[in-house]
């Protein structure tokens, strides 16, 4: 016995069909949900503003002031009197101060006397090369002309310097050499002032002004008959022989 099956009851005849339409719809489905859009209600907003102003404002009643107009100005007589002048009032005569040609000055004689004239002293400071009396280092009092006193005064600077030198340890260890140029000022008095150097390096400049500050007190110098002040330079070199 052959079974016979109805064309219309195979259940597989349009499941590709079914499949398609089912995976159509499950697309759709899941691309809304993606696309999906939500906002914020307004209706908060909405009820701020809707705010309704019932304030009645009262308005003040204001009055004029009525002012009374100014009185009209007094009006001119109809007849005018002239009063004459009882007293003679003087004029005041101004001179004038210029003077002329024929104005004679006289000439006002200013008498000095009891009058002290004390001559300012000019503190000019003069170079050492130019100067007329020379300072008198100690030990230079004997010599007689003015050149022998000046190659005496730099030969006692020059021993003074090489008696009280000290070479700075720590520029020793370092081996810092150079030359310091020293210039100080010999006052009126034969005091050194005023000492001024510059070098390669500080402890040496510092060196240095030690050793012109040790000069003694000299005979000062002299130039028109009156003690001067000079300037005299010198340089001190440091050298370290090996």
């Amino acid at each position: 016995m052959e079974l016979k099956k109805n064309p219309k009851a195979d259940l597989n005849r349009n499941s590709g069909l079914y499949f398609v339409i089912g995976l159509t719809v499950v697309l759709f489905t899941t691309y809304t949900m993606l696309e999906y859009k939500s906002y914020e209600s307004n209706e908060d907003f909405a009820q701020v503003l809707d705010v309704q102003d019932d304030m009645d404002e009262e308005v003040p009643i204001t009055e004029m002031l009525r002012t009374a107009p100014p009185p009209p100005p007094p009006s001119a007589p109809e007849v005018i009197e002239i009063i004459e002048d009882v007293e003679d009032v003087e004029e005041t005569i101004i001179e004038s101060t210029e003077s002329s040609q024929d104005t004679y000055i006289e000439d006002n004689i200013i008498s000095l006397d009891g009058v002290d004239m004390d001559e300012a002293e000019e503190d000019i400071i003069v170079p050492f090369a130019i100067i007329e009396n020379a300072p008198v280092f100690p030990g230079c009092e004997g010599l007689s002309s003015e050149a022998e006193r000046k190659a005496c005064f730099n030969s006692k600077i020059q021993e003074h310097i090489r008696a009280n030198f000290n070479y700075p340890e720590a520029a020793l260890e370092m081996q810092i050499t150079g030359r310091v140029f020293v210039q100080f000022e010999i006052n009126s008095k034969g005091q050194v002032t005023g000492i001024k150097k510059r070098g390669p390096d500080r402890m040496l400049e510092s060196e240095a002004e030690r050793i012109i500050s040790k000069l003694p007190t000299m005979k000062p110098a002299m130039q028109r008959g009156k003690p001067a002040r000079i300037a005299y330079s010198v340089p001190i070199n440091f050298i370290i022989q090996s």
